[in-house]
């Protein structure tokens, strides 16, 4: 098993100019989303620094999955905007990485661990450029990290779910980006998986990165998120997740608390 201990024992942060530091701030102001003329987010504003795991809470088209593919780019708001550092966030696309659901990814695409890997450097070296030195070496780093160097000539669809989770980490590891965005992540781990991964998203944050998923296993999300948002279309609350996942505000966004969850 991959342990938060091994992340330590393998420092993700390579030096030279690329740090990532608890000062980088992400700001939502009065965001606001639709499909067609279907509103699905409303006037959603929320402030958070690097350095937190943040989980996205509420029903199921509370707007959980819509508000990472704003942060992601995959879909432009209604109104409102997203800022990174003060500047809008679609002119640093490389400083965010989106980890899509694993029943969205076609699993039997030919494509093995290391090349999975290796899209994550795309970003960085434009149209044309070829694979230097500094970039394979990151790249072993991040499977050495997220112990996948053994796994990695094989084909994705052969990794169990756990390791498909660390292999789309290690993209965004090879990636360097300061903003992790995570679709449900936990779907389908087993407990075992779902332990290792919590400490590696932990572990992730501990360095300065912003990691932000959406989750849906109230009891869980305060020992894997110390961060988060209750959404059911507007933002109903914000802040630690113990305190946000109170009896009352539960009750406001699923009708019942976690002692009765079913």
């Amino acid at each position: 098993m991959v342990t938060a201990s091994h992340i330590h024992q393998n420092h993700i942060c390579w030096g030279g100019a690329h740090t990532h530091s608890r000062e980088h701030h992400l700001s939502i102001k009065q965001l606001s989303a639709a499909y067609g003329t279907h509103i699905v987010l409303e006037d959603i504003s929320y402030s958070i620094s690097c350095g937190h795991t943040l989980a996205l809470i509420g029903p199921n088209g509370a707007g959980k999955s819509t508000l990472l593919n704003l942060l992601a780019g995959l879909l432009r708001p209604r109104s409102g905007c997203i800022l990174w550092n003060g500047n809008d966030l679609s002119q640093f696309r490389s400083e965010t990485a989106y980890l899509p659901q694993r029943s969205e990814v076609d699993w039997a695409f030919p494509i093995t661990v290391r090349e999975l890997v290796e899209m994550g450097r795309y970003p960085n070296l434009g149209m044309w450029r070829a694979f230097r030195k500094h970039d394979r070496e990151i790249v072993d780093k991040a499977l050495e990290t997220l112990g996948l160097t053994e796994l990695q000539k094989r084909q994705i669809g052969a990794l169990s779910g756990g390791q498909q989770q660390r292999c789309f980490l290690a993209r965004a590891l090879a990636q360097e980006a300061h903003i992790l965005l995570l679709d449900e992540p936990f779907t389908g781990l087993d407990v075992p998986g779902v332990e290792a991964l919590s400490l590696i998203l932990k572990d992730l944050a501990s360095e300065g990165r912003l990691v932000i998923a959406s989750h849906h296993d109230l009891a869980t999300a305060p020992q894997i998120f110390d961060e988060a948002l209750l959404l059911k279309r507007q933002l109903l609350a914000a802040g630690p997740t113990a305190t946000i996942l109170s009896p009352e505000n539960l009750i406001k966004a699923f009708g019942y608390t976690s002692s009765a969850q079913k």
